[in-house]
């Protein structure tokens, strides 16, 4: 007997209409336009002239291009490498407590206070007439002329701002592993190191690599914090990629600028799609 196929239907993909609209107006065609300004020198926007590669030319043999783009990959090195570690602990140590919920809720709260902000609170808890400022000068804490003092405050301001993320994820990835992994386990008499390396690490695995993604695409772009801690300095010490730009931008050179920025898509691009492909690779 035949059976009788449905004809194929192609009407659905006219669902996606509206988000690939949407998709157009607010990333593409934003995106197409920076790639044209980035081949332009331009003195107003009514009056560019087209000059090809050269911005991209002279910023990828610029010595300080180089410099900015290793002190962001540094950056985003150390906060992935302190915040994910103490975001998992912190999430184990979550699952014996009796209130949890309470714990995740407080280590939620950083990360609904508006960021442009977060530099200023840090600035008057550190300051002269901080809360902690006196005590800090008085150990010799000096983050206006100590590039490791600097360092050390970017990086503590970024995991207070940032570990309730890693902590929150964790920890959904923890609680949805069934409770007869852990039966076997106590039966075959695994030690809580061997539980946490052949259970629990393989099922929050997922959960990770969202927030390995996002920490690091977030820390690598950082700006607003470090303009407003000490604007790059000192002598430098932490003019990160996202700040270079932003002196292009307030100098008004546009061209630069969009060509600078593209340059970063480009960048953050290419690690995303190794991460991808890195991950599709690992065994379930």
């Amino acid at each position: 007997m035949q059976i009788a196929m449905t004809p194929l239907n192609n009407r659905a993909w006219l669902l996606l209409l509206p988000a690939v609209t949407i998709m157009g107006l607010v990333a593409v065609l934003p995106l197409l336009t920076v790639l044209n300004y980035s081949f332009h020198d331009i003195f107003t926007l009514e009056s560019r002239y087209w000059i090809g590669l050269e911005w991209y030319e002279e910023i990828i043999t610029s010595g300080r291009f180089w410099a900015s783009l290793a002190r962001s990959t540094l950056f985003s090195a150390l906060v992935l490498s302190i915040q994910v570690p103490l975001g998992i602990a912190v999430a184990l140590l979550l699952r014996s407590t009796r209130h949890p919920t309470l714990y995740l809720m407080a280590l939620a709260l950083p990360l609904v206070v508006p960021w442009n902000m977060i530099p200023g609170m840090w600035l008057s808890l550190v300051g002269p007439q901080g809360l902690i400022g006196p005590s800090l000068i008085a150990a010799g804490f000096d983050y206006k002329f100590t590039t490791v003092h600097t360092w050390a405050l970017l990086l503590t301001m970024d995991t207070w701002h940032w570990l309730g993320l890693v902590v929150i994820l964790s920890y959904a990835g923890l609680s949805a592993i069934p409770a007869p992994y852990y039966q076997a386990a106590e039966i075959d008499g695994a030690s809580r190191a061997a539980i946490f390396r052949h259970i629990e690490l393989p099922k929050i695995a997922g959960a990770l690599a969202i927030v390995l993604l996002l920490r690091f695409v977030d820390s690598f772009m950082i700006y607003t914090e470090a303009f407003r801690i000490n604007a790059g300095g000192p002598q430098g010490a932490t003019t990160f990629l996202s700040l270079d730009l932003g002196e292009d931008i307030n100098a008004y050179s546009y061209g630069s600028a969009a060509a600078r920025a593209m340059t970063y898509f480009l960048i953050v691009i290419t690690v995303v799609w190794a991460f991808v492909q890195t991950t599709r690779r690992r065994p379930a």
